[in-house]
């Protein structure tokens, strides 16, 4: 009887013991859920200065910039690629006028001012946000000199209040040749829109371009910011005035870089000339009745050189998150903050609403002509958004019943970026010249010819079909990108896929200047 009243009190003591644990073990669960759930609205601490620098995004970064440089018309100053000369010397003469600068579009030796422009305005807002990560790699001052280039030429093309030249060449006759741009002698006719003849999404994108320019260069170069902002001001008020869209009044524009539309840039070009000048009329027009009608609010849109509206949710997101003076109240604001989280909520893969127009390999893909565009602008903003959460001390954003956090944000930027340098099925870079394994037969005209090779309008099509890798590397150059399958196929001839695009630089020089370092406070424009 006794040694079972003892074995008993053992098993009873046991269990007692065993019940005490998981009580205890469900108090510290539940001490450590509410602990996490007050951490997740905890905001991040702020970012300081640009911190440890990450080698493979300033590697890539300092290679992307070269393409600006392999992209420039005119005479060149101080020619760091050996295989590329003068050109286009005499581009506006027949106005009168000095539109030898500029940059080449893409594989050919078209000016297009309309994505030349957005060209010029992504730049400046990527030096203006990231430009002491990119001076942390010496990568601001080339920045800085490339976007000079294709100001220069906007300036000359605006000569006079309601006159802008927004075309150097004849497209059709460009690619019946193929040739070095060192090499051309065919016309080169001149495009503008004017009073009679107008092109509101044209003027209000080389509006944009000049004002957040001037905003780059006023403590630098402030007589040439002030030019900036003068003929930036002038073209908006021409694009505002003499709505029309310049694809529908110069049809031909409309087969390489047709418009879906104006009010886009119109807010766009609004919403930098008010970081410009603390104007508040700009401000207003931007989220007042134009707003309403050209914003797409709570519809999430993709940025690109056709559509501005998710670029100028997040760039007016800055205002409110921020609490910029004068602003508090603004309704208009508001709907643009809620319609730029309504497109990180797209972005995140994780997200309730998270678009499933993607890769098996996780790359953002909405079209197979240029399809990195789309991935690359995306991650862009995702990593400016996640910089203005966390120095505004934002701590999440919800999308649906999810939240997610600055990090969430960064880390998707950061999965679109290294797909591109070559963490994607095919182990390949697309971006030209970083890596072991990138495209060879690049769709480039002057990438394709021996520099020492004459030849004329015709005769160099041997160069565009021979087998051979292309004698010039044109580093830097963001191909178009993969098919949905992941496929890509390295021809000269595949330009939907293996031509690269000035605007493309634009963007992946963005992005990879927001991950060279840790993420760094944001600082205001002005």
């Amino acid at each position: 009887m006794g040694k079972e009243s003892k074995s008993g009190g053992c098993l009873g003591w046991l269990l007692a013991i065993v019940i005490l644990a998981l009580v205890v073990g469900a108090i510290v669960y539940a001490v450590k859920q509410k602990m996490d759930h007050a951490n997740d609205n905890k905001p991040s601490p702020v970012p300081g200065p640009p911190g440890a620098i990450d080698k493979k995004y300033a590697d890539a970064l300092k290679i992307a910039m070269q393409f600006f440089d392999i992209q420039k018309s005119g005479k060149l100053v101080n020619n760091k690629i050996s295989w590329r000369g003068d050109s286009g010397l005499k581009d506006g003469n027949e106005a009168n006028l000095d539109l030898s600068k500029g940059m080449y579009d893409a594989g050919d030796h078209m000016k297009f001012g309309f994505p030349m422009a957005f060209t010029a305005t992504v730049l400046s807002w990527a030096i203006l946000e990231y430009g002491d990560q990119m001076a942390a790699v010496n990568q601001l001052e080339p920045a800085q000199q490339s976007l000079k280039w294709i100001t220069d030429f906007l300036i000359n093309a605006h000569p006079k209040d309601n006159v802008l030249y927004i075309q150097v060449g004849d497209p059709d006759l460009d690619h019946k040749c193929w040739e070095r741009p060192e090499n051309m002698k065919e016309k080169r006719p001149l495009t503008q829109v004017n009073i009679t003849v107008p092109g509101t999404e044209v003027a209000a994108e080389t509006a944009a371009a000049m004002a957040s320019a001037s905003l780059v260069f006023k403590t630098s170069n402030s007589a040439y910011s002030s030019t900036l902002l003068k003929h930036a001001k002038q073209l908006f008020n021409f694009a505002d005035k003499y709505p029309a869209s310049y694809s529908e009044n110069i049809p031909e524009v409309a087969t390489y870089y047709n418009s879906t539309g104006y009010g886009d840039e119109l807010l766009w070009a609004a919403s930098w000339l008010y970081h410009a000048t603390g104007d508040r009329s700009y401000l207003d027009y931007a989220t007042g009745e134009n707003g309403k009608l050209f914003a797409s609010w709570g519809s999430p849109t993709w940025f690109s050189w056709d559509n501005k509206n998710a670029g100028t949710q997040v760039l007016l997101s800055r205002l409110s998150l921020f609490g910029a003076k004068g602003v508090s109240g603004n309704s208009g604001l508001g709907n643009y903050r809620s319609s730029a989280e309504g497109v990180m909520c797209g972005l995140l893969p994780k997200s309730p609403s998270a678009t499933s127009s993607r890769t098996d390999g996780g790359l953002v893909w909405i079209s197979e002509w240029n399809a990195l565009q789309h991935p690359v602008a995306s991650a862009f903003l995702a990593a400016l958004y996640s910089d203005y959460m966390l120095t505004s001390q934002t701590a999440k954003i919800t999308c649906g019943d999810h939240s997610f956090k600055p990090s969430d944000l960064r880390k998707f930027a950061k999965s679109q970026a290294d797909y591109v340098l070559g963490k994607n099925p095919l182990k390949m870079s697309f971006l030209v010249g970083y890596g072991d394994k990138y495209p060879q037969y690049v769709h480039h005209r002057g990438a394709s010819i021996p520099a020492d090779a004459t030849t004329g309008c015709t005769d160099g099509f041997k160069w565009l079909d021979s087998t051979q890798p292309n004698p010039n590397v044109a580093v830097g150059g963001l191909v178009g990108g993969p098919f949905l399958n992941e496929t890509y196929i390295d021809s000269r001839n595949n330009s939907m896929q293996a031509e690269p695009t000035t605007y493309n630089s634009a963007l992946i020089v963005g992005l990879l200047s927001s991950l060279v370092t840790t993420s760094s406070a944001v600082k205001s424009f002005t």
